[in-house]
């Protein structure tokens, strides 16, 4: 087991989990986690923090996101950061951000 690209998250997701079917039979889904971190900022007042992520999984992972992961659903997961580009409507070249899901624990009700 490897340390040099390990990502654990614990958060809620903020929309439905996209698929994407391949001819191959291969399965990739996507979902948006949002994660969230509360201090105490110089005036004493409560602020809370909250950062969006990018997942994606494949396989049994991604039909398991598809299956039982609503908007909203309290999640854990393991993964690694991975980066990619792609040209844009406008020919625009965009760098994402996602992080490739290896393990998922489902956590909350129901």
């Amino acid at each position: 087991m490897s340390l040099r690209n390990k990502v654990t998250l614990i958060g809620y997701t903020g929309k439905e989990v996209e698929t994407v079917n391949f001819e191959s039979g291969n399965v990739k889904a996507s979902v948006s986690l949002a994660t969230s971190d509360h201090y105490t900022n110089a005036k004493g007042e409560k602020v809370e923090e909250t950062q969006w992520h990018n997942l994606i999984a494949f396989g049994k992972t991604a039909e398991i996101l598809q299956k039982y992961v609503p908007k909203g659903k309290e999640i854990a997961i393991e993964g690694k950061l991975t980066y990619r580009s792609y040209d844009d409507k406008d020919g625009v070249k965009r760098y994402i951000t996602e992080i490739r899901i290896d393990e998922i624990l489902l956590l909350g009700g129901k």
